[in-house]
């Protein structure tokens, strides 16, 4: 679990280092403020991914006729999350997550996909460490195999620091089971996720 007394004695630390004062007004409630705010921005580091499948893994079974050998799939694209780089403890912001699988006999609650994403976020991330661990989420909440994510989003780490190149989005992909291997299946993922622009 966060230790948010920890966090703010740390914060404070931080303060005092910087060449503040933390007893000044406008800094006096700062620690407390910032051990609130880690723990409902890295809420995720509280939970594996298998703790997180077992919070989402209400499924419905097929009105359909889908078989294993399926080829039809279900597509969330632009699922607006942030995460903070484990490099830098720098914001990625803007960041737009879109997820495929193709249903083995029941679907997911499309919510629920948007809620993945959400608090896979919600830890000391990397862009491509999230893409992997919803893959692994989704795999075993709708035991599918064939999963594929796509994130889009910017580095503060990049755009406010460093290079400095405010432009930058930085695009990762993950190909599970038949999204790896089948080129005609890729093809009509990607046709689908930039399909409007």
């Amino acid at each position: 679990m966060i230790d948010k007394k920890a966090i703010e004695e740390h914060i404070r630390g931080i303060l005092v280092a910087l060449g503040d004062d933390p007893n000044r007004e406008g800094l006096i409630d700062t620690p407390k403020r910032v051990a609130k705010m880690y723990e409902e921005v890295f809420e995720g580091m509280n939970y594996t991914n298998h703790e997180i499948a077992q919070m989402f893994d209400k499924t419905f079974e097929e009105d359909m006729d889908i078989k294993t050998d399926s080829k039809d799939m279900v597509v969330v694209k632009d699922i607006d999350i942030f995460s903070y780089c484990e490099h830098h403890l720098a914001l990625m912001y803007d960041m737009k997550v879109s997820v495929a699988y193709i249903p083995r006999g029941n679907v997911l609650g499309l919510s629920k996909i948007a809620r993945i994403a959400d608090m896979v976020g919600k830890r000391l991330q990397l862009q491509e460490r999230i893409g992997s661990d919803i893959a692994e989420i989704m795999e075993l909440v709708t035991d599918s195999h064939d999963v594929a994510v796509m994130i889009e989003g910017c580095h503060s780490c990049m755009t406010a620091r460093g290079i400095r190149k405010s432009n930058a989005v930085t695009t990762t992909t993950t190909l599970r089971g038949r999204f790896k291997t089948d080129p005609m299946l890729q093809m009509n993922l990607f046709q689908q996720l930039h399909a409007g622009r």
